[in-house]
């Protein structure tokens, strides 16, 4: 069960009820297919049930469906792709990311914060560290390992979000709504 921030007054299921809503920032096919597989290589398979993803929102309430497909629609309308930066490695404690940044980005998600204020679960709230989950709870000293690893190989560059995507949240796999490609 995910729960709202106590200022909403209620609880929000994905279960078999309304499903809470995530948003997600869409990746170039190029990095998108290399995460996907560095994820495919190094999460652990009984709880890899996602792709390669960058999330902006994780719980938004399903109430709001409608007006966050119109803004989102409105945001990918006015923006051509998003320019943003692979880093690095980012270490996760018991885990590994592939660390993003986009300026742009990090605009895009304040303009659906403070759309969205009053609705958001407290970590919806904090400006998201992006990032491409790679592993993910596994023992300190294997995350390390593969940081160590991973970390020489890649190499910073430039790319483009692509566009954004909603999804439902049922528990585990993800149930996608709709993706929305940048035209501006």
């Amino acid at each position: 069960m995910v729960r709202l921030a106590p200022r909403a007054g209620r609880d929000v299921t994905g279960e078999s009820g309304p499903a809470p809503l995530i948003v997600t920032a869409e990746l170039p096919e190029d990095l998108f297919s290399w995460a996907n597989q560095l994820r495919t290589e190094h999460f652990p398979p009984e709880r890899n049930y996602l792709k390669a993803h960058v999330t902006l929102f994780h719980a938004l309430p399903p109430s709001c469906e409608p007006e966050v497909r119109d803004c989102i629609a409105a945001i990918v309308r006015d923006n051509p792709p998003v320019p943003a930066r692979l880093c690095g490695i980012m270490k996760l404690g018991k885990g590994t990311a592939l660390k993003l940044e986009s300026r742009e980005m990090i605009a895009i998600w304040e303009e659906l914060r403070d759309r969205f204020h009053g609705l958001l679960t407290p970590q919806d709230e904090h400006k998201p560290r992006l990032h491409v989950t790679i592993q993910n709870k596994v023992s300190l000293e294997e995350a390390k390992a593969l940081q160590a690893r991973l970390g020489p190989q890649v190499q910073p560059r430039d790319f483009a979000f692509a566009g954004l995507a909603l999804h439902y949240y049922r528990g585990g796999p993800w149930e996608l709504v709709k993706r929305w490609r940048f035209r501006g």
